[in-house]
């Protein structure tokens, strides 16, 4: 699930894979007599799961809010549903396994193994790392521009003019990882809302930022002019998901639409500027273009937790950091360039 954060045509690719409602698991006949008898009497065979007693009769996913289990035991999948689903997934697996038969998704996803309750425990891991790559770029981007690189001499502010849209993109950044950390970790409606939400916005504001950095706007009225409307749209489209329906196709072909058009942005920016650096923005869009190759080829955890999607989220993280070391040179550039102009 996205699914990049460091760059928009990742992060289309993201809402690409994201959790689908039905799969050929969820769909097998064993598995659903398995999960009914499970919600009926609070046991698979002899395991039997004490918080069933709570919800068996009254608990519904989709029922109201009242008659649903406490959060915190949705959350640490200790519900009955939860527990269900899982139990009945690993005894079918097993059983596949005996069969010789390759695993299936349940539920849209692979049959993964907890750890701790948590669902995916490789991919919140490397969520994680790549969380802790945008921090770290971000920070040092703050310390080259306001105590390496020279400041303006009346305000003490930096010379490079894209200083406050970069420190928006690393929140949004750091913020969309972080969701995908906790939706990885627990999958339920509110996390998958935040995931969804989170990734797209930060593919919104990476259009803007494509737009306003490779054809230079520098004018506040012009930058307005260009991000209103599109912030608008992302917005709308945010509502929609959250408020109306999660309509997984029409996501995709905003996500889709919008990615593209920021990755020839740039791509043609790497191509036709003089860029000093321009090559680290080809290994990151290249990089990308490779490591989304993972997510094509699709296949199902080795041991339970390890699949293709964690392999692209580790695959992420060098990508992060060269794409911050471009943003930075592109700041030492930008400075230097209006440094000599002022004297």
């Amino acid at each position: 699930m996205v699914e990049c954060r460091w760059l928009g045509f990742l992060v289309a690719f993201m809402c690409l894979v994201r959790v689908l409602d039905a799969s050929i698991g969820d769909s097998d006949p064993l598995y659903k007599a398995c999960l009914e008898a499970c919600t009926k009497t609070g046991c698979i065979g002899k395991k039997c799961f004490q918080q069933c007693q709570f919800s068996s009769d009254v608990a519904s996913p989709n029922g109201p809010w009242y008659m649903q289990e406490p959060l915190y035991l949705q959350w640490k999948q200790w519900g009955c549903q939860g527990d269900c689903q899982y139990y009945c997934m690993m005894e079918r697996e097993s059983e596949r396994e005996v069969q010789g038969k390759a695993p299936v998704k349940y539920h849209g996803k692979w049959p993964f193994k907890r750890v701790f309750g948590i669902q995916e425990p490789v991919s919140v891991a490397f969520s994680a790392l790549n969380l802790s790559m945008q921090f770290h770029g971000w920070v040092s981007f703050f310390i080259l521009l306001y105590y390496k690189l020279p400041l303006r001499p009346q305000t003490r502010k930096p010379y490079y003019e894209y200083t406050g849209l970069w420190h928006i993109y690393g929140l949004l950044a750091m913020n969309s990882w972080f969701w995908s950390a906790v939706f990885h970790s627990r999958d339920v409606d509110i996390t998958e809302k935040l995931d969804y939400s989170s990734a797209v916005a930060l593919l919104g504001y990476i259009l803007i930022l494509a737009i306003l950095r490779t054809f230079n706007v520098k004018e506040e009225a012009a930058r307005v002019m260009v991000a209103a409307p599109l912030i608008a749209f992302v917005t709308t489209h945010i509502l929609y998901l959250n408020l109306y329906k999660l309509d997984y196709g029409l996501n995709m072909k905003v996500c889709v639409g919008m990615g593209i058009a920021q990755l020839l942005l740039w791509a043609g920016w790497a191509g036709l500027s003089r860029h000093p650096s321009r090559w680290k923005l080809w290994v990151v869009v290249v990089g990308g273009g490779l490591a989304m190759l993972l997510e094509i080829y699709d296949f199902p955890p080795y041991n339970g937790f390890v699949d293709a999607h964690a392999l692209w989220h580790a695959a992420t993280i060098p990508l992060t950091y060269l794409w911050w070391s471009f943003i930075k040179d592109d700041a030492e550039f930008r400075t230097s360039v209006l440094v000599k102009k002022a004297k």
